[in-house]
């Protein structure tokens, strides 16, 4: 089965060349066209589909080899673009960045899975004809992308855009089909901190930023071009269409969503949902103690920019530390890690956390455990058969501040950082937090272990109890704790 659907994406030389205000300008316009759009962004990334989920009026997917593999890749960008007018695809990083010297799960790869064309953005402060010779090689190093425009960014004016432009057409043959000028609004439209830009949850100029967005694509950006490349775009041979029946809900599985805790793929959720979860919200900031559910999914955030929310919030803190006491499942990636642990450091203030893992945590100044990780589970735990390989990532600046205990851990690190010491997953009773995160898609043993384990909890006797004024033997490892520098060598 084929179908045909205009499709474009938004590339780049590097990181930081302007593809996520080029590519939510153009889904502004496209908005305004009465379009419904498909949006996607390519690789491990939350916060920039977080903007383009916002901005489109659709769940942005991410589409990422390494984590989810080439077919399933493929099946979840025709699923969602076989329904809409328009597909968007935002890549991350140069376009032919990868895993290594290969290119492996890089945007260009990405491009040729899809059958995209690819419309090129160019960061051009402080350079003219140079440009062409890197578009010129970009076009060059792997003729089966098909590199079919440029999008011109942080132009200093007309004479610069002239030259640029010109060597563009002589040299390479491609049309440019957008000239966006420096614009000293740029930071303040889209404020950045530690892991880029925050997240739309917290964002207060929605509305100035999509005037602004609207007056970028009017004004700077080639929408009918655009267009007509996308609408070039050939059939793509796809699947017949299945739909993956879902399970009537027979377990309650709460999951933090608030400001602090931002950090879900859809297709987790869409997971558990299938497996017979009813998905229970809860707010770290605002509820003050659990409701009633059968496991708990702490997904990754910032939970050090609202550090002092969350201790003022201590009665939720307790309510978690005795629900795991009491057994419940508990499954949480990085910033949940962080709301698990004893305390965290930032800017050298101590906010005591949860309280749950006997590990104090500290903000560093650099990312500790940046890209793909690669691990193996090695002992029992609730969600993952010991000998399971998991592929995943990590971002964080956050590490331990002293040794631990790895008999307290269940993943064994091939490939990234972790908790350091070549561990990662640190697991009480049914409790297991970890600095890697997961896509359904790739570890689709996952879900249906986290009800099941939800559904063991949902008949046992402890369900319910209160245990907050019980007296309970604490059985974790005790902290060897040394120097921060120690435990990073």
């Amino acid at each position: 089965m084929n179908i045909r659907v205009p499709r474009l994406l938004v590339a780049g030389l590097s990181g930081d060349s302007g593809k996520t205000i080029a590519s939510l300008s153009l889904l502004t316009a496209l908005r305004q066209k009465g379009l419904a759009i498909a949006v996607f962004k390519k690789g491990p990334d939350y916060i920039d589909a977080a903007w383009l989920t916002r901005f489109a009026g659709s769940e942005a997917r991410n589409l990422d080899t390494y984590l989810a593999g080439r077919d399933k890749v493929r099946r979840t960008f025709t699923a969602a673009a076989r329904r809409a007018d328009f597909a968007l695809i935002e890549g991350n990083r140069g376009i032919f960045d990868g895993k290594d010297v290969e290119g492996t799960h890089s945007t260009a790869e990405l491009a040729k899975l899809l059958e995209v064309p690819v419309v090129l953005v160019v960061n051009a402060t402080k350079a003219t004809r140079t440009l062409a010779a890197l578009v010129k090689g970009c076009i060059d190093f792997d003729p089966e992308v098909n590199i079919a425009g440029v999008i011109l960014n942080k132009v200093a004016g007309r004479r610069h855009e002239k030259i640029i432009t010109a060597a563009l057409e002589k040299y390479c043959n491609v049309p440019v089909l957008g000239v966006i000028p420096k614009l000293d609004r740029d930071g303040a439209l889209l404020p950045g901190r530690h892991l880029g830009l925050i997240t739309p949850f917290e964002f207060k100029s929605e509305a100035l930023l999509q005037q602004h967005l609207s007056q970028i694509a009017g004004d700077y950006l080639d929408i009918d071009s655009l267009t007509a490349l996308a609408e070039s775009a050939v059939e793509l041979e796809t699947d017949d269409e299945t739909t993956l029946p879902t399970k009537k809900p027979t377990v309650r599985v709460g999951y933090f969503k608030d400001a602090v805790f931002t950090f879900y793929y859809p297709e987790n959720l869409e997971a558990l949902h299938r497996e017979g979860a009813e998905l229970v919200p809860v707010s770290s900031l605002e509820d003050k103690k659990l409701p009633e559910i059968d496991a708990l999914y702490i997904g990754g955030g910032f939970p050090e920019t609202h550090a002092e929310k969350l201790v003022k919030n201590d009665s939720l803190m307790r309510a978690v530390r005795d629900a795991v006491e009491n057994g419940l499942p508990v499954y949480a990636e990085c910033g949940g890690l962080i709301y698990l642990s004893r305390s965290l450091t930032w800017h050298g203030q101590r906010y005591p956390m949860a309280g749950v893992f006997p590990v104090e945590l500290a903000m560093n100044t650099k990312p500790a455990g940046h890209g793909y990780t690669l691990m193996r589970a090695d002992r029992p735990n609730p969600f993952f058969e010991p000998g399971t390989t998991l592929r995943g990532h990590e971002f964080h600046y956050s590490t331990v501040t002293g040794r631990f205990d790895d008999a307290a851990t269940c993943l064994s690190v091939q490939t990234g950082f972790g908790l350091g010491q070549q561990r990662d997953g640190l697991l009480y009773k049914n409790c297991l937090a970890c600095y890697m995160h997961l896509h359904a898609d790739g570890a689709e043993m996952w879900a249906p272990a986290m009800v099941a384990s939800a559904a063991s909890y949902r008949k046992s006797e402890n369900r319910g109890k209160d245990v907050a004024n019980k007296k309970v033997s604490d059985p974790r490892p005790i902290l060897k704790t040394c120097r921060l520098a120690e435990a990073m060598d």
